[in-house]
């Protein structure tokens, strides 16, 4: 065992890159993992190398979020760390958007982070800890064209963040909101030749979560910016 502060993580809206990166280095530290999906067929690879236990949910269902977490404390036990990595995207001109696709990224994207942040303070309010971590991106700060719907969300995210820290941060629950300002390196997407470090390496991003996790509860970081050095600001 180490001294890391938490036991038990839940990251909703699990993939390869930073969520699978950050399933890692919790899971080297002696923490047990849980990883939801809709896909989970995509997940069988990384459980397997971290142990994870995995489970189905849509994170825009308030029904369906709720079943997640009590699956996860039948079989995990409470989770005293959840990640919400989940985000919906949608492409196009304003004017030539599909209003349903757009309400459907907005769903996931931000009221799925509502879901998701409402059932983990539940369980972790009456343990006096734990740590809620929401991931945004550039889109959280910078609307681009043709990505409003993405940026909705984003933005409302990140205004969930803001409210929920200082609505439970005295209650001894750190709620961290992380920008990722930049596109994020994977197999399919490699840094060109001639821009090196122009991606976010995912294990650096998933090393700074773990670092915020162990900040002691006097200096709390709220929110972070992530990007590569040579990212044009």
């Amino acid at each position: 065992m180490t001294d890391f502060p938490y036991r038990t993580a839940l990251i909703v809206g699990a993939g390869a890159g930073i969520s699978g990166s950050l399933a890692r280095g919790l899971a080297a530290l002696g923490v047990k993992i849980g990883l939801a999906a809709r896909n989970t067929e995509k997940l069988a690879a990384l459980a397997q190398e971290t142990g994870a236990a995995v489970f189905s949910a849509d994170a825009s269902q308030a029904a369906s979020v709720a079943a997640l977490f009590d699956a996860v404390e039948q079989r995990l036990g409470t989770p005293d760390i959840v990640v919400f990595n989940a985000s919906g995207r949608v492409r196009g001109a304003v004017v030539d958007l599909d209003p349903a696709a757009v309400e459907r990224a907005i769903a996931v994207t931000a009221f799925g982070g509502f879901l998701v942040t409402q059932q983990a303070a539940r369980r972790m309010l009456p343990l006096g800890r734990g740590a809620i971590l929401l991931t945004g991106a550039s889109a959280s700060v910078k609307g681009f064209p043709n990505s409003s719907a993405f940026a909705m969300g984003k933005f409302a995210l990140r205004g969930l963040a803001q409210s929920a820290a200082r609505e439970l941060g005295p209650q001894g629950i750190h709620v961290a909101h992380f920008i990722i300002d930049g596109m994020v390196r994977s197999a399919t997407r490699p840094d060109p030749a001639e821009h090196p470090d122009s991606t976010l390496d995912p294990d650096a991003i998933a090393q700074t979560y773990i670092d915020v996790l162990r900040q002691p509860r006097s200096a709390w970081s709220q929110e972070i910016e992530l990007r590569p050095w040579g990212e044009k600001f």
